[in-house]
């Protein structure tokens, strides 16, 4: 009789390496490991052979860089999503593309679980469960460290670590750098150890060794970078004239912002979970992909239509923070969304300067902005009347003025 499977969403690290061997021993099951490839570069070398090594008895590691690209980091982009004024969304937006590939492999495969290393006190958990919930719910998800067994078991990373070197498990544990990291194509972040302190200054240049993906603006080049990026429906699909997919896109532009140091944000956020957290991101070719994006849609976009879906970041963001990207109000926003971009066709130019990402010319053929309109000179259409402008303002008036004629002096409202 063959084994039970369960499917591990492994990295590689100390934890998920450790949870390998505790769940092969404790559940007697056979387990696959499974890495999704969304742009770690060299954090998958020889991955297959470590979890081979731990104790996997199958490998998945899944190039998924194209479709993280195309289907999730554009279209979150189209919505302009920005989570509580700063946050790009990279880890999040990562979490459901991985649990959708595990779901698929683990009815592939026939498993009865899918596992993960998140912990109790992070959105992740809740990103990676949500997913399944949604998409393969009759599948059991297993969550180490919500299990008092295994918390007993492993209450520090020292015994992390003697356990698997009792069982020859190669990891690599060090204090050389005290802090966690999450790397995918679209940003790395960093969390816990020494940042746990929200007054510890991330940008000294003594801390400049931690960062992965860009240089600090003090170091960058000291003349600026013209960029030209092209869209078309809302989704970049050229850069300075070279035709490019959405993976080629997100790697030239990583490659611009991070040269010019572009992207850097420290922020205190509000977990899911209710907790504050201090995160550090790098996001140098989503900021200049956001920026550009939204320079786009200032000339081709209707008003109302910008305001209704600006009206929605919040909600959309955070709905994809919070793990809802497969649930049905994300979907119905998408396709507002989609809608909304239909025009958003034409040519942004940008500076890119010592950390700054820079308007310098926006044009497009289906642009709804007329010069002859805006000039503050005599409009050769007479398109627009300014005497018109003495009905609007009255008629908005009316309301102010019935209103002022209630209130006293002091606007605290009439007596009696």
């Amino acid at each position: 009789m063959s084994k039970k499977k369960i499917v591990l969403a492994y990295s590689g690290g100390l934890d998920t390496s450790v949870i390998l061997a505790w769940l092969k021993e404790t559940y007697d099951a056979d387990i696959i490991a499974f890495t999704a490839d969304i742009g770690q570069k060299d954090e998958l070398d020889g991955l297959e052979e470590k979890a081979l090594k731990t104790g996997a008895s199958k490998v998945y590691i899944d190039d998924l860089r194209q479709e993280f690209a195309r289907d999730f980091i554009f279209p979150m982009f189209q919505a302009g999503a920005l989570y509580e004024g700063q946050y790009l969304l990279g880890t999040s937006i990562a979490r459901p593309l991985i649990a959708k590939r595990m779901v698929e492999i683990a009815r592939a495969e026939g498993a009865f679980a899918i596992a993960h290393g998140a912990t109790g006190k992070g959105n992740d958990q809740v990103r990676f469960e949500l997913t399944a919930a949604a998409l393969a719910p009759e599948l059991e998800v297993i969550a180490p460290w919500r299990l008092d067994e295994f918390r007993e078991k492993f209450p520090g990373r020292a015994e992390m670590i003697a356990y698997a070197e009792s069982r020859g498990i190669p990891v690599k544990a060090t204090a050389a750098k005290p802090y966690s990291t999450d790397r995918n194509l679209l940003h790395i972040s960093f969390e816990s150890g020494m940042l746990e302190d929200p007054w510890f200054d991330a940008s000294a240049a003594a801390n400049e060794d931690m960062y992965v993906l860009s240089v600090s603006p003090e170091r960058a080049p000291d003349e600026p970078e013209y960029v030209e990026l092209e869209f078309e429906k809302g989704n970049c699909v050229a850069i300075n004239g070279e035709k490019l997919d959405p993976l080629g896109v997100m790697d030239k532009l990583n490659e611009l912002g991070g040269k010019h140091g572009i992207g850097r944000v420290d922020m205190v956020e509000n977990r899911f979970v209710g907790m504050k957290s201090r995160g550090v991101y790098e996001t140098p070719g989503g900021t200049i992909l956001f920026t550009a994006h939204r320079k786009m849609e200032s000339l081709t976009m209707d008003r109302e239509v910008m305001h209704l879906r600006d009206s929605l970041i919040p909600k959309y963001a955070s709905l994809v923070y919070n793990g809802f990207w497969y649930s049905p109000e994300r979907l119905a926003i998408q396709a507002l969304v989609t809608e909304s971009q239909k025009n958003v066709t034409g040519t942004v130019r940008l500076k890119l300067y010592k950390g700054n990402v820079i308007g310098a010319g926006v044009k497009s053929p289906v642009s709804l902005y007329n010069e002859n309109i805006a000039t503050m000179e005599a409009d050769p259409t007479q398109s627009y009347d300014q005497k018109d402008a003495t009905g609007f303002i009255r008629l908005n008036a009316l309301r102010l003025k019935a209103a002022a004629g209630v209130m006293d002096l002091k606007g605290t409202g009439a007596d009696g």
